[in-house]
């Protein structure tokens, strides 16, 4: 849906800038093709290959609970399993999806998701290798190595979106849970940007 969206906002965007006519297209068309459909699906990150190249296998969160491989190109989608049980409704559910930069080594995938606890609900992120090849694609040894302090009511601004960053740190977005004042709090970690060692620890140079 995403890339559908651009293209259609890059030709009303052409079609203002030259008096209602879009421009003719430079270079190769942009092509959208479907290849799957889901229920609420909420992040996704490509399988890398060698090197810098990514492969046609994409993994796919969808907000209920379900983690998806996906192949673009056959169209052909298996549940993962060993995913985490989540806390679903509202905003919560199961999140975002990365793979560690070293992922063709060791096969670490991290996911984010909300979970119910003492004092209400907040966001967490695991870490699993990724079984793939003979047999159904499979997490082993879900390990979780953050989680939002306190818990608090309310289903809403988890944030928990991923990414590694070039010093190979991981950071974490998480939600001040639309209670606003723990964001200057720095007693508590919720309406934050966390930065931890891609096993969850705090580095020496925070």
């Amino acid at each position: 849906m995403r890339f559908v969206f651009a293209a259609i906002s890059l030709v009303a965007l052409a079609a203002c800038n030259s008096g209602g006519t879009a421009a003719a297209p430079t270079g190769a068309p942009f092509v959208s093709k479907a290849v799957a459909t889901f229920d609420e699906p909420w992040a996704m990150t490509f399988l890398p290959g060698g090197g810098t190249q990514k492969t046609d296998v994409a993994l796919v969160t969808l907000k209920a609970g379900k983690l998806m491989l996906v192949n673009t190109k056959t169209g052909t989608s298996q549940e993962v399993s060993g995913a985490p049980k989540v806390a679903y409704g509202g905003q919560g559910g199961l999140g975002d999806v990365i793979v560690h930069p070293d992922f063709t080594n060791n096969g670490f995938v991290y996911l984010s998701w909300a979970e119910e606890g003492e004092g209400g609900y907040g966001a967490v992120v695991g870490r699993a290798k990724l079984v793939t090849g003979a047999g159904a694609p499979r997490l082993d040894g879900m390990q979780i190595i953050w989680k939002q302090s306190p818990k608090v009511s309310g289903r809403g601004h988890f944030g928990h979106r991923m990414a590694f960053g070039p010093d190979g740190m991981l950071y974490i977005s998480s939600g001040e849970r639309q209670k606003f004042d723990p964001a200057q709090d720095l007693n508590a970690n919720l309406g934050k940007i966390v930065r931890l060692t891609d096993g969850g620890m705090v580095p020496s140079d925070n």
